[in-house]
């Protein structure tokens, strides 16, 4: 069944974002169709919004609005603890637990030789700056625990070790309510490394 242009378009337009496959962007599509004019006016607005008005935090390199962004603004973080994550969203996740007080810095992504990121696709230039202040004394890395965000970690970890910072990585293992049988070696394995005595 062909459509006609604008909502062909819309469908496409759909399909281009991650986890849309064709039969979900039809049913957006669909679903945008349906919605009264002012609202659909407010979506595109939202859109347009996005790519506008956002840039990147001259500090921590966060997706802000302002800059520098709201968390830099905080003068009652720590500013001795930077913790170091791939995207915005770790940022967001980190910040929801209310249990880290410092600051952040986002590279916006994570080395990977298969995909062609290496370290100077990454915000690493930005963040190595920001050490040079002699007020960092602890650098928490928590990229993601794959095969790219421990080789961001390790690469890091080497290239922080000059200056004398202490550089820590976020613990792995189980998820609260997981099972042991379902676990993966990997994780099993982080599990045991990352152990505690109580």
């Amino acid at each position: 069944m062909f459509y006609p242009e604008p909502l062909a378009k819309l469908i496409d337009s759909f399909t281009r974002l991650p986890g849309i496959g064709p039969k979900t962007a039809g049913r957006l599509a669909f679903f945008v169709l349906n919605m009264k004019e002012e609202e659909v006016l407010e979506f595109a607005k939202a859109l347009v919004n996005v790519k506008r008005n956002l840039h990147y935090c001259s500090s921590c390199c966060n997706i802000t609005d302002v800059d520098p962004c709201r968390v830099c603004q905080d003068k009652t973080r720590d500013g001795s603890v930077i913790c170091v994550v791939q995207e915005s969203k770790d940022l967001v996740a980190m910040e929801r637990t209310k249990e880290f007080h410092g600051y952040y810095h986002v590279l916006h992504g994570a080395i990977s030789p298969m995909e062609g990121i290496g370290p100077d696709d990454i915000y690493i230039a930005e963040l190595l700056k920001r050490l040079g202040d002699d007020k960092v004394q602890e650098l928490i890395l928590a990229t993601n625990p794959n095969i790219e965000g421990e080789a961001t970690a390790m690469y890091l970890s080497r290239l922080v070790r000059p200056f004398g910072i202490k550089v820590t990585r976020i613990a792995h293992g189980l998820p609260v309510g997981g099972d042991l049988e379902y676990a993966d070696e990997v994780t099993l394995t982080k599990a045991l490394e990352g152990r505690r005595e109580l």
